[in-house]
């Protein structure tokens, strides 16, 4: 138990003196540290219940609160704030008992031990490029994944890919039109043909049925041969951001048996008949809209697919809790999706749970692969490559140096400007700012990451050992900052939101470059050098675990 948890239970002991109390017992870090290390506004919330003067609640709670027991795990005052805020004020030895548990394992814990968690994200489709949208999908299901297992769950990764289907059709059509071309400009062009052109569009609508049924022996080695070359291009891919899946699924593996549960949940009345013999589900019984499950050509939809998915899933796996992450223009249709299945597979559908991002925009606005207008992963990443070579061009490192650093870089400066903010905006891409090495950037934090490395070697050279024996009078913000890492663990994990690491790093990185620039922290004729050199140490691991949790490399210089 922490001490933000342990401060919540004091609260609910000492509420019990004015009776039953059955709301929420908030306890937050105030942004202002002159409001203490910890405060609750319970009185207010108290206070409206009884009838009462918020402040006077407060003070009777203070006093139900137990001096000795608050003593005991690091309170040195408590004290009635504004208009009957309690504020806790931690003490020095606290802090500074805590900074020596500071280990590589620093931030872990057991919360999720005995989870079985699967986490779908990234999906890109075979024939068609892998474009940005894949990659905020890759950037956050990666940092999802990343932090559950942080907190001990066993996490697998799944990868669930559209290998049939109309684009499928659309993309072998245009490749028979002309073998030469790319399997993008295929798709691109039978997509086009299948708008305008009549025949072309009755031609993509047959070939789909057979490819599906994989009745066509050259159809059949011309899809083969593409699916391959597309899942050979992902995997390169993969590679570059840092994930390797644990599981990957395909809707041609799933179609007959999505087909199959829905052909039986149209005779238990769950499914219906629509117009030209389709079965769909009415979602307007539960307040959302009808979907298609079976097309009138008998061939089952995207929906149909999810159910038989979650039941594949489940028996590879048996999980606690499956999560998917796609983009949030299909938050309307995973509704009726996880309704339906509210109804076929109860206990399925309450261990799932969708996440839907916002989309990524450059000044062109947004991609559409379907018109070839699409910004894929390589442009931008080579753009942002071109950036970063530029900027470290004239430090001194060597030719290998630039070229690992500028990867490491480049993919910081991605996954951060996807992460930083909450996972259903959108994100307003800026160059420039994504790879500034001040402010609110990747490459800020892998900078301040190299800089305390720097700090360290200097220290070892010098041989200055890290040590907390010898304590300054006064504790940095930086030194107090620090300590609330496990609980910014467990917030960015109950709220499914790597952003709150992204807040929280920042601001952190920031305190240690002010630390940095105003205090000498290697220097033998300082006492307090070794100190110092201990929270630097300090800062870098928990600078390296959260860079981690994000999916992000820390370069030891830069």
């Amino acid at each position: 138990m922490n001490i933000k948890e342990e401060i919540r239970k004091l609260i609910e002991k000492a509420i019990k003196s004015f009776g039953s109390y059955d709301g929420p017992v908030l306890v937050e870090t105030p942004k202002e540290k002159t409001h203490g290390d910890y405060s609750t506004n319970i009185a207010l919330a108290l206070a409206k219940k009884l009838n009462k003067n918020p402040i006077e609640v407060a003070g009777g709670l203070v006093k139900e609160l137990s001096s000795k027991v608050l003593k005991n795990i690091g309170i040195e005052k408590v004290e009635v704030a504004g208009p009957g805020f309690i504020n806790f004020y931690l003490s020095k030895k606290f802090f500074v008992e805590n900074l020596k548990k500071i280990n590589k394992n620093f931030g872990k814990n057991s919360n999720l031990k005995d989870q079985k968690v699967i986490v779908e994200y990234t999906d890109p489709n075979p024939f068609k490029e892998f474009h940005i949208g894949h990659l905020m999908s890759n950037s956050i299901g990666e940092s999802i994944s990343r932090i559950f297992e942080f907190q001990g769950a066993k996490v697998k990764r799944a990868n669930y890919q559209g290998d049939v289907g109309l684009h499928v059709a659309k993309a072998i059509w245009g490749k028979m039109q002309n073998q030469n071309q790319a399997w993008q400009n295929a798709y691109v062009f039978g997509s086009e043909k299948y708008e305008i052109n009549e025949t072309a569009k009755k031609e993509i609508t047959e070939l789909n049925k057979k490819i599906f049924e994989r009745s066509d022996k050259n159809i059949n080695a011309l899809y083969d041969k593409g699916k391959k070359e597309s899942l050979e291009y992902f995997e390169k891919i993969y590679k570059t951001l840092g994930t390797k899946f644990d599981y990957y699924f395909f809707e041609s593996a799933v179609a007959d048996f999505g087909k199959k549960i829905v052909e039986n949940g149209l005779k238990s009345g769950i499914f219906e008949k629509g117009e030209k013999g389709a079965t769909i589900f009415k979602g307007e019984k539960t307040g959302l809209h009808t979907r298609v499950f079976i097309n009138s050509e008998g061939l089952p939809t995207y929906e149909a697919k999810e159910l038989g998915l979650a039941h594949i899933k489940y028996k590879k796996y048996g999980y606690n809790q499956s999560v998917i992450i796609t983009g949030n223009e299909i938050n309307e249709y995973f509704k009726v999706l996880l309704s339906a299945m509210l109804q076929i597979f109860p206990e399925l559908a309450e261990k799932t749970k969708h996440i839907g991002h916002g989309m990524m925009r450059l000044s062109e606005g947004k991609m559409s692969s379907r018109t070839g207008k699409i910004i894929t992963f390589e442009f931008l990443l080579n753009k942002v490559e071109e950036l970063v070579k530029e900027k470290i061009k004239d430090r001194d490192l060597s030719d290998l140096e630039k070229k690992e650093i500028t990867e490491k870089v480049a993919i910081g400066a991605l996954k951060y400007s996807i992460l930083k903010q909450s996972i259903g905006s959108d994100i307003i891409y800026d160059f420039e700012k994504s790879i500034s090495f001040e402010g609110d950037s990747g490459p800020y934090l892998q900078y301040s990451y190299a800089r305390a490395q720097s700090v360290l070697k200097k220290a070892k050279a010098e041989k200055i050992k890290a040590s907390l024996k010898n304590i300054p009078n006064e504790i940095s913000k930086l030194e107090k900052d620090m300590i609330y890492f496990p609980e910014i663990v467990e917030k960015s994990g109950k709220e499914y939101e790597p952003h709150v690491i992204t807040l929280y790093l920042t601001e952190l990185a920031r305190e240690f470059n002010n630390y940095y620039a105003n205090n000498k922290i290697v220097d033998k004729n300082d006492d307090f050098s070794s100190y110092k050199v201990a929270i630097t140490e300090a800062f870098s691991i928990i600078m390296k675990n959260s860079l981690w949790l994000l999916g992000i490399q820390a370069p030891e210089k830069m």
